[in-house]
């Protein structure tokens, strides 16, 4: 845990790294080998799921769900983590409530709609929404 982490109980989270000035709500889980960067809020009911990189100054809102096993053998990787993919968030990026983050990498300074759910990497820094999300505003 990085300084000055703020977090509000009940939360589950063990094996993580949290970096400074971090706020975690209520209800959230955030599983081992997640790295959080500093400056974020990760808000209630979100699901943060091992192989998750988020970088600094972002924001997750409340019930974002990320993605680890894409079901590739047709069912549950039923813990092979060899079946698992990483997801990777820069900085400045805003994702709002009840998103869905599948295995992607987003780059820094991008807005994910609330609800949206992001199957695609995003390069390019912008507004996403929809299912699946699509670029609807260049920031």
């Amino acid at each position: 845990m990085g300084e000055h982490v703020k977090i509000v109980h009940p939360v589950n989270m063990y094996g993580c790294e949290v970096g400074d000035g971090t706020f975690v709500g209520p209800f959230v889980e955030i599983q081992k080998n997640v790295i959080i960067g500093k400056d974020c809020k990760i808000q209630s009911h979100s699901f943060v799921c091992e192989l998750v990189t988020i970088g600094d100054n972002c924001f997750i809102g409340h019930g974002v769900m990320f993605i680890n096993d894409l079901f590739s053998g047709g069912g549950p990787a039923m813990g092979d983590i060899t079946k698992w993919r990483k997801t990777s968030i820069g900085s400045k990026v805003s994702i709002g409530s009840n998103a869905t983050i599948l295995p992607v990498n987003i780059c820094s300074n991008t807005v994910i709609g609330a609800g949206a759910v992001v199957t695609k990497d995003i390069h390019t820094p912008g507004v996403y929404a929809g299912n699946p999300a699509k670029l609807i505003k260049t920031l």
